[in-house]
């Protein structure tokens, strides 16, 4: 029996992803009993990458636009700088990552994978990591950046690069244990605590 037993889980990626930001959280929620779903902009498959490198495809369970946060337990972002570069001018993946917050679910992001958060506009007042060249953005969004392994704040678990993997997923499934986080939600609501 996993701790992650009845939870699904949605992975938002789209063409460019990092195979490896993908691939070990999907593992590290399979081997807890969860169940992943990979959500894309489009339907059919997600073209990853190896740096700049083309990797292995991976079939996309469910278009974005056809989703609903409140089907899932919570969220992964992987990195890669095309993937979310795409991701964030896409109205229904914006839509998407802002109900998790509006919903307090919990949602881990790693690598470039802020920028996303950056157009949902969910980072006011919040401590997160990235990969260095989004700190200016993080910050710009009201969010206070470090450069930390793996950093929690409020059921957002962030991380810098493919090395902070084993720490940022073994605190994603940490916080897909704790599940719901009513501080977040009321944070994100403006009901003061």
């Amino acid at each position: 029996m996993g701790r992650l037993d009845g939870k699904t889980i949605a992975f938002l990626a789209t063409e460019g992803v990092e195979q490896v930001e993908l691939t070990e959280p999907w593992k590290a929620v399979e081997q807890e009993g969860g169940k992943p779903r990979l959500l894309s902009i489009d339907e059919g498959s997600v073209q990853a990458f190896n740096h700049l490198d083309r990797a292995d495809t991976f079939p996309v369970d469910a278009p974005v636009g056809s989703a609903e946060a409140g089907e899932f337990d919570g969220l992964v972002l992987p990195g890669g700088v095309a993937n979310p570069d795409r991701l964030r001018t896409d109205p229904a993946a914006v839509s998407f990552v802002r109900d998790f917050f509006e919903q307090g679910k919990p949602v881990a992001v790693i690598c470039h994978g802020p920028w996303t958060l950056v157009e949902a506009d969910v980072l006011r007042g919040r401590t997160v990591t990235s990969f260095p060249s989004l700190k200016t953005d993080i910050r710009n969004a009201g969010g206070r950046w470090v450069d930390e392994e793996v950093v929690v704040d409020q059921g957002l678990v962030s991380s810098r690069n493919p090395g902070d993997l084993p720490a940022f997923c073994d605190k994603l499934v940490e916080e897909l244990c704790e599940g719901m986080h009513a501080e977040q939600a009321r944070s994100a609501s403006g009901v003061a605590s």
